[in-house]
């Protein structure tokens, strides 16, 4: 074996070690919060755990069922906000704007990415509750706050990957659809789109994960009232923000049942990402097969 041969071996073997050493800490963090969880689910019923509607922590009420569609309806809230605006952004960027308009809104995207979480929460505390607390009433607290700072947050995310998916595209696809006629928007709906897509649904994915794993600025706007919403306008707890709020002082079966929520918190994220994934993979798919 030459040397060359014997390095990428190595290379190949601790690239390997490496990937197999992040599955089994993602898997140790999973075994612990379940086993820590453990008591809640035995003394309180998985079932009775999912489905309760009420929190009650002093009367030994631990139902979760609330705070997952609180959590559900702000990330699905989010994204209808955030995807349209960041693909938008996306396309203008990669096949609109100039040279000099692209050098300038990519450090702009790039710093509202590194703004701190509590940033974003105490502008939607201090300017966006007050706001709609006056044009729409109740307290301001709510989905439609928590949504829009949450929009906010995953922009970044997703104008980046769909700007380097759409980036990515071969130049040549773009080339041979005006040669045969097409206009500069008609190629990028029906060719370079298309073909960017996988991307730009990773893109998505990735957002939706850090919107519904989104603790601080939820907290700050959101209103934590443990109920199932009415309305866009009605306050909720989402389950990362139970979570923070009351672990700072739980014991006992109070304490295993906040793991207990890490844990259910943690399956829905997965069932989340297997669904987007599916879609993804599904598309890949029709792209293969000639649907489009």
């Amino acid at each position: 074996m030459s040397d060359s041969q014997s390095f990428e071996f190595w290379i190949e073997k601790g690239l390997f070690v490496t990937a197999i050493f992040s599955i089994f800490i993602i898997l140790l963090i999973l075994c612990f919060i379940f086993m820590e969880g453990i008591p809640a689910f035995n003394d309180y019923g998985f079932l009775q755990f999912l489905s309760g509607l009420d929190w009650i922590p002093d009367e030994g009420e631990y139902g979760v069922f609330s705070m997952i569609v609180g959590s559900v309806c702000v990330t699905m809230f989010s994204l209808v906000i955030a995807v349209p605006l960041s693909v938008l952004c996306g396309i203008f960027m990669a096949e609109v704007a100039s040279s000099k308009v692209q050098g300038f809104l990519k450090p702009v995207i790039q710093t509202l990415s590194g703004i701190p979480s509590v940033v974003y929460g105490f502008f939607g505390l201090v300017v966006l509750v007050p706001m709609i607390r006056q044009y729409f009433g109740g307290t301001g607290f709510s989905i439609f706050t928590a949504g829009i700072i949450l929009a906010i947050m995953i922009l970044p995310t997703i104008i980046s990957v769909s700007f380097d998916s759409l980036c990515a595209v071969p130049h040549e696809y773009k080339e041979a659809s005006l040669g045969l006629g097409a206009t500069n928007w008609q190629t990028i709906r029906r060719v370079i789109f298309p073909a960017a897509l996988p991307g730009v649904v990773t893109g998505i994915i990735l957002g939706m994960g850090r919107a519904i794993g989104e603790t601080l600025a939820v907290i700050m706007v959101a209103g934590n009232v443990a109920k199932i919403p009415g309305s866009l306008f009605d306050p909720v707890r989402t389950l990362t923000s139970n979570i923070a709020l009351e672990m700072s002082y739980a014991t006992g079966l109070h304490y295993n049942a906040l793991f207990a929520t890490a844990f259910v918190l943690f399956i829905i994220i997965v069932l989340l990402l297997l669904i987007a994934n599916y879609i993804k993979s599904r598309y890949k798919m029709d792209i293969g097969g000639g649907t489009l």
